[in-house]
């Protein structure tokens, strides 16, 4: 079964920036857009950025929009998001997700819109 795997996460500095990347594992697959979630402690997953591979049409959360930018390759499966600004309220845990449909069953602000998930990688952004 397809996965999906974070990486890029660490403790930065407020003003700080960092990378993330996520990369499929295992069995390939076709996806045709591909997300960004984060969950920070006592909330709920929250929408951050998407990519669609077809169009390349980007959206952002409005949180993050200014500071973020997701990019990636969908042949390879492969996004990434660069983060700049970092605020203490950005730490959390980061998740990617992968849709492996042609069109989103859902909006693509929600977690249920997407086929596959990684486990996470942490961002802690200290004061």
């Amino acid at each position: 079964q397809a996965q999906l795997v974070e990486s890029g996460g660490g403790l930065v500095q407020a003003g700080g920036s960092l990378r993330l990347s996520c990369a499929a594992s295992g069995r390939t697959f076709s996806s045709y857009a591909m997300g960004w979630f984060r969950q920070a402690p006592g909330k709920e997953r929250e929408f951050v950025a998407r990519i669609h591979w077809t169009g390349g049409s980007t959206t952002y959360a409005d949180s993050v929009k200014g500071r973020y930018t997701v990019s990636g390759d969908g042949a390879k499966n492969t996004v990434y998001l660069e983060m700049n600004s970092l605020k203490p309220e950005d730490t959390a845990v980061y998740y990617c997700a992968a849709l492996g449909t042609p069109y989103y069953r859902h909006s693509p602000t929600t977690a249920n819109a997407y086929d596959y998930w990684g486990q996470g990688t942490q961002v802690t952004i200290s004061s």
